[in-house]
């Protein structure tokens, strides 16, 4: 078999993962969640409920984690090598009733053995709840949940949708794998990312902007936050949303980016200016709408450069810059290196512009790093790795 393991990071590379999955309809997800696992690089080995093989086989399973399943335990005391022995156990989904076995301690199934070895040897556990909300809102059921998270056990979810609590989306599930036990070699670092489009008004509803999506510069702040690090994501409009655990500050205009980055940079020191940032804006926004029935002649100013202002401001703080062009990536790349004595610089084509696929090129004083065609996660992880190192 041809793994996927690593296809978008190898922050869990050599990370045990338990998937226990119950009874639950939501279930089928379990597949897709394991392998989101294995493209960050863990390892992860599926624990299943005899009610939850009415739903699912193992046979699918064993396919997804490309590891044997266990659903009965044995002389070989499966539930203590996987609880007791993994980085990290994930209940996934999880009903109401395992959530309450957990709770008691009742241990009478594959996967709340497991769990209990895993909470007595101070194993990071989540819970991702999925059944019908009458069970949810069940006292008794709320009161389980709330005496695991008094023991550090963690949930995610569920969404509240059509009288169901429905399972948490799997990239939220993978993100909170990520952030509870991916690898730290940013902690300790705080850092600004810019990330999205401006929008420079014209009149009420009109404006110029460009075709950013934001996706580049989300995928460096998740990527950092994962592996430790205090991100604050200062974000344009763009077409992506940013996840609920970035701590984000949202803007408009080159003004308002400019002016939000630099407050936030005094409680950082490192900035990664990726937002594509207008480079131009109108010299006055008419109040209301033009009309469009007259020819439009529309002067524009130059807006102030993000980075240069920001190097003027902190000439000691490690500044990180994009630089997009159509030819001559690297040599413009280092020219504006030189000029805003940058320490990095990123070099990429405009081709890359709203696409999830880039080439790239990272450049330092003395080296250059030539990273794809490579998806943005996998250039993001890349990028990170030499901040990491370098800074």
């Amino acid at each position: 078999m041809l793994s996927i393991k690593g296809n978008k990071s190898n922050l869990l590379k050599g990370k045990r993962i338990t998937l226990c999955v119950t009874g639950s309809v939501a279930c089928i997800e379990a597949p897709k969640i394991a392998r989101e696992l294995m493209r960050h690089g863990a390892d992860v080995f599926p624990v299943m409920s005899e009610s939850a093989e009415h739903l699912i086989t193992k046979e699918l399973m064993e396919w997804a984690c490309e590891n044997p399943v266990v659903t009965k335990l044995s002389g070989e005391i499966e539930h203590v090598r996987l609880g007791a022995y993994s980085d990290l156990v994930l209940v996934c989904p999880s009903t109401a009733n395992t959530i309450s076995k957990i709770a008691c301690g009742i241990d009478d199934t594959p996967v709340t053995s497991t769990v209990s070895c895993a909470i007595g040897a101070k194993k990071p556990v989540i819970i991702v709840p999925a059944m019908h909300d009458s069970m949810y809102k069940h006292p008794i059921v709320k009161e389980n949940i709330k005496k695991l998270k008094r023991i550090g056990v963690e949930f995610i979810g569920p969404r509240m949708i059509e009288g169901k609590a429905k399972i948490a989306l799997n990239e939220d599930i993978a993100d909170a794998v990520l952030l509870r036990v991916g690898k730290k070699d940013m902690k300790g670092k705080r850092m600004v990312v810019t990330a999205g489009p401006t929008f420079e008004r014209i009149d009420a509803v009109r404006g110029i902007t460009n075709m950013s999506s934001g996706m580049m510069g989300i995928e460096l702040a998740k990527n950092a936050a994962y592996r430790g690090a205090d991100v604050t994501l200062v974000y344009g409009p763009g077409r992506v949303t940013p996840p609920k655990f970035l701590k984000t500050i949202y803007v408009e205009s080159a003004d308002e980016m400019l002016k939000q980055t630099l407050q936030a940079m005094r409680k950082a020191n490192i900035l990664i200016s990726c937002a594509a940032i207008a480079d131009y804006t109108p010299t006055r926004r008419v109040r209301g709408k033009i009309d469009s029935s007259k020819p439009l002649t529309l002067k524009l100013k130059q807006t102030k450069k993000l980075v240069s202002e920001a190097r003027k401001r902190f000439p000691r703080k490690t500044i990180i810059a994009f630089k997009l062009e159509t030819k001559r990536h690297v040599e413009k790349a280092r020219e504006k290196m030189k000029r805003d004595k940058l320490d990095m610089i990123i070099a990429n084509d405009i081709s890359a512009m709203g696409s999830d696929r880039n080439k790239v090129y990272i450049i330092t004083k003395d080296k250059m790093k030539t990273i794809g065609p490579a998806s943005k996660p996998q250039i993001a992880s890349a990028i990170i790795d030499e901040i990491a190192k370098g800074f």
